[in-house]
């Protein structure tokens, strides 16, 4: 069994700053990519932010230079750090993980349950 679990969400104001944070769990064998999601209320669900097992990061040109991606790869948990949020930051944020369990020689794909970030005044 393999989980993510993710942290951190909340309601903040416009200007502000929120870091999340996702943990994987269970029988891990390897991690590839990991990556942040997010869905907004009648919109599809948009990647965000990945980062490769090497550190390789690659953001969605609306983000780019207010949010980082990070991961600790001996806790494996992946971070985003938020900053400078806009309304329309607002979404569910989910993460997800390219994970081999220890049992198997195949990678799938997990995600976490998700985080609700609200940007409001």
């Amino acid at each position: 069994q393999v989980q993510l679990v993710e942290s951190g969400g909340g309601l903040v104001q416009p200007g502000g700053s929120l870091i999340l944070s996702c943990a994987a769990s269970g029988s891990i064998g390897s991690i590839n990519a990991m990556s942040w999601y997010r869905q907004a209320p009648g919109k599809q669900r948009e990647l965000v932010a990945s980062i490769t097992s090497g550190g390789s990061t690659n953001y969605a040109d609306s983000v780019k230079g207010r949010f980082t991606i990070s991961r600790d790869n001996a806790k494996n948990t992946v971070y985003l750090q938020m900053n400078s949020l806009k309304p329309e930051d607002t979404a569910v944020y989910y993460c997800n993980a390219h994970i081999r369990p220890t049992s198997t020689r195949t990678t799938y794909s997990y995600w976490g349950q998700g985080t609700q970030v609200t940007v409001s005044s």
